[in-house]
């Protein structure tokens, strides 16, 4: 199922392809695919080039790791995106690995690797979900992530599935038209609130 966004002005095809469905499904996805996406991450600029992003991941070939990292998602993602094949959480290291401080960048380079990474899987005909329902706590448990990591976000990728298998709410979202904020909203020149298209 596709939901090509309408935009205002001429942007890249994949990017009006890419979009965050819920219904997923189990097909397996090539090793070799999969590790498409995380060299697309790789690649994502960053602070001093400091690659503050680690990914841990599980599949549906490995029932025991897939059900720990999808008990870490709220139960209400956990009821579609166990149908995905790949479940993904993001961590960004928060401080500098060359130098002794914080990185208050991390978070910003974490979501251009995660970008790269949805580019790249809608290239190939995959589908991503970016979760922020997920337990950070349950993830620093299960996977004994470090202090100076941080759980940032969850992320469901697999092929399409058939919407008819979610609930009528999930069901209904699935259909909903995609809509952003009007570049009126939030393109500004001159001063704060003072929109470039006005």
């Amino acid at each position: 199922m596709e939901k090509i966004a309408s935009t205002d002005h001429p942007v890249l095809e994949i990017l009006r392809k890419r979009w965050s469905p819920r219904a997923f499904s189990n097909t397996e996805i090539e090793k070799a695919d999969i590790l498409s996406l995380f060299e697309a991450a790789r690649w994502a600029p960053s602070c001093f080039n400091d690659q503050p992003w680690q990914f841990i991941i599980a599949t549906q070939d490995d029932e025991d790791n897939f059900h720990i990292m999808l008990d870490c998602l709220v139960e209400k993602n956990q009821v579609w995106a166990k149908n995905a094949y790949l479940l993904v959480i993001a961590v960004a290291k928060i401080t500098f690995r060359t130098r002794e401080s914080g990185n208050r960048h991390s978070l910003h380079d974490m979501g251009l690797a995660i970008q790269n990474l949805m580019l790249q899987a809608t290239s190939l005909g995959l589908y991503t979900h970016a979760m922020a329902g997920f337990s950070v706590e349950k993830a620093r448990e299960n996977y004994e992530i470090p202090d100076d990591f941080q759980p940032i976000t969850a992320i469901a990728v697999g092929y399409p599935g058939d919407p008819e298998c979610l609930s009528p709410d999930l069901r209904k979202m699935e259909f909903d038209e995609r809509e952003r904020y009007p570049l009126r909203d939030f393109l500004y020149e001159q001063k704060w609130g003072k929109s470039f298209l006005s």
